[in-house]
């Protein structure tokens, strides 16, 4: 006869993130908005699943003045050639730099929920 195995329980060490999922659940449920879901199962995942997302491509993929949301973090690697409000759970010193001398903001993802709880207009980038 085998051993029995207790189930593994995860939980995540930043107490941040469980309310923000939380936070979010509730929105696309109040709201209709199916983007603050998505948010919260991306966020559900390990961190170590987590966006890591250069400016390069959000160079790339955002165009001016759009509103990006990151379920991770903005590294610095790349150029910016224009203005973008960029939300994320983190962003590295080099990032906020670079998008704030483009022109652009960097916010948090509770702020673009509190701003915009609809949730429409928002790319998400992965």
């Amino acid at each position: 006869m085998g051993k029995k195995t207790q189930a593994k329980i995860s939980r995540k060490t930043n107490p941040r993130i469980p309310s923000l999922i939380a936070v979010l659940k509730d929105s696309a449920r109040d709201n209709d908005a199916p983007i603050w879901k998505d948010m919260a199962k991306r966020l559900e995942k390990p961190n170590r699943n987590y966006a890591e997302v250069n400016l390069s491509k959000i160079n790339r993929y955002a165009a001016e003045n759009e509103l990006v949301m990151i379920p991770g973090k903005v590294l610095g690697a790349g150029v910016l050639g224009h203005a973008v409000t960029v939300a994320a759970l983190g962003f590295s010193t080099t990032a906020v730099d670079k998008i704030t001398s483009a022109g652009g903001k960097c916010i948090t993802i509770e702020q673009v929920l509190e701003e915009n709880p609809a949730g429409s207009g928002i790319k998400i980038l992965k």
